[in-house]
């Protein structure tokens, strides 16, 4: 049964995918708003695929504050990257280049707002993720990233990534940590997803304006509270 799910989830949510992304091309001329919208629905269906045929879906623990946030987020598989657009509210995602340059994809996600970083970038790189997130504040956005760069395994802690400190100092917000167990139902280099419920707990906001250490090893702690 879990294959069966599995190929099932695969077969209906990418061919989904391909008719959401040739349908946001018809979007664009509408402007970002309705494009935004689009991107919206579009992890919806992602959350409905997850729920009626792998069987999964969220429970999301504490309360999404008023105003724009820095979100740092724990990353265990794929349905965090869609599930928090819907809990967040149209946050602007820090995505990893590679993502952002997929054919056709990448001209959605670009235009939608996603923020692209270079992980192994030179400092300018940096300095256009700084300016794309600032922007995105100042347009009312929250900007969600994870801080770790990468996907983990379940009980796998490491350091927070050097751009989350600069973001963090260049945006000027509170920071709500995110830590969540989706790997122990989506493993990142599995195929098959097993049925179940993801936590999703929002941490109480951390305050803007801290020493770099200190705001890391906070961020860290609560980011990884389930995998204790």
């Amino acid at each position: 049964m879990t294959v069966l799910r599995s190929t099932l989830f695969a077969i209906l949510f990418y061919a989904g995918t391909v008719v959401a992304v040739l349908t946001a091309f018809l979007i664009v001329p509408f402007g970002d708003a309705p494009l935004r919208r689009h991107a919206l629905r579009w992890a919806r269906f992602h959350r409905w695929c997850a729920r009626w045929i792998l069987g999964i879906r969220s429970s999301v623990e504490g309360v999404v504050p008023p105003g724009p946030h820095l979100y740092a987020a724990k990353h265990q598989s794929m349905f965090e990257t869609l599930e928090l657009l819907l809990i967040v509210g149209d946050p602007a995602a820090v995505l990893k280049r590679e993502l952002a340059d997929i054919p056709l994809f990448g001209q959605i996600a670009r235009r939608e707002g996603v923020i692209p970083v270079d992980r192994a970038g030179s400092a300018k790189a940096l300095r256009r993720m700084m300016r794309a997130a600032t922007a995105a504040r100042d347009s009312g956005r929250s900007i969600l990233i994870f801080p770790e760069g990468t996907r983990v395994a379940p009980g796998e802690q490491p350091p927070l990534q050097p751009g989350f400190a600069g973001l963090y100092k260049a945006l000027d917000l509170p920071v709500v940590p995110v830590a969540l167990d989706s790997g122990r139902l989506w493993p990142r280099n599995s195929f098959l997803k097993r049925p179940g419920i993801i936590t999703i707990r929002l941490g109480d906001p951390v305050p803007a304006g801290l020493p770099r250490a200190e705001i890391e090893a906070r961020v860290h702690a609560a980011m990884n509270v389930l995998d204790r």
